[in-house]
């Protein structure tokens, strides 16, 4: 006897229901100033091409920049709604090229903030080679990060940073997204396999690799 359609489209609709509540939702909060939007909009297309290629691990990357935070935010100020995304993120990323904006450092302190409270989130950043003469602003803050012991790196392009990117996640998968713990070693090394948080101190929590 034929399965009755409503009875079938319902059995489809929970089956989608339990699989999204057993996915685990990665949350990326990725910070950078207007004069970085392209490079915004393919990191965006590429984690969503990422997002296709893990579904079956269970995995789901959800990417929170302030092009689609604006359009829903509170009364409140926007930025303070920002840095509670921020809070509540896994990984935060930070790009910058030829200057860093007020709110873009505010975001790095309050990313920071919370990785010295909680060991959370994990904090990239990333600088663009100049395309023109750098502002006051960028220096300051790379003097800063230094002062602090956090590395950085850079990258070319939007591909570049792609690239650079992918294998940071790969690595954090492996390591089951731990939380960091500052400990005196920035570096576990299994089985060839190198991971770091790039903060002077920070390392995974009791990594596991297969």
């Amino acid at each position: 006897m034929p399965i009755n359609p409503g009875i079938a489209g319902f059995q489809e609709l929970y089956s989608i229901k339990d699989e999204w509540n057993t996915m685990k939702t990665i949350k990326i909060f990725l910070a950078s100033s207007n004069e970085l939007k392209r490079d915004r909009e393919q990191f965006e297309i590429e984690i969503n091409r990422k997002n296709k290629a893990w579904h079956k691990k269970g995995i789901f990357l959800h990417l929170e920049i302030w092009e689609d935070l604006s359009s829903r935010m509170s009364s409140t100020r926007s930025q303070d709604e920002y840095n509670k995304k921020i809070k509540e993120s896994d990984i935060f990323v930070l790009l910058a090229c030829n200057k860093v904006g007020m709110y873009t450092a505010e975001e790095f302190d309050t990313a920071f903030g919370a990785f010295k409270a909680t060991s959370k989130p994990f904090i990239f950043t990333w600088f663009k080679n100049p395309t023109t003469s750098t502002e006051p602003s960028l220096q300051e803050f790379k003097e800063k990060l230094a002062a602090l012991g956090h590395f950085y790196s850079t990258y070319t392009n939007s591909d570049d940073l792609w690239n650079q990117f992918n294998k940071e996640l790969e690595r954090l998968e492996l390591a089951e997204f731990k939380k960091n713990e500052f400990i005196n070693a920035i570096i576990v090394n299994n089985q060839g396999a190198d991971i770091k948080n790039q903060f002077n101190g920070g390392t995974f929590n009791n990594p596991i690799f297969r």
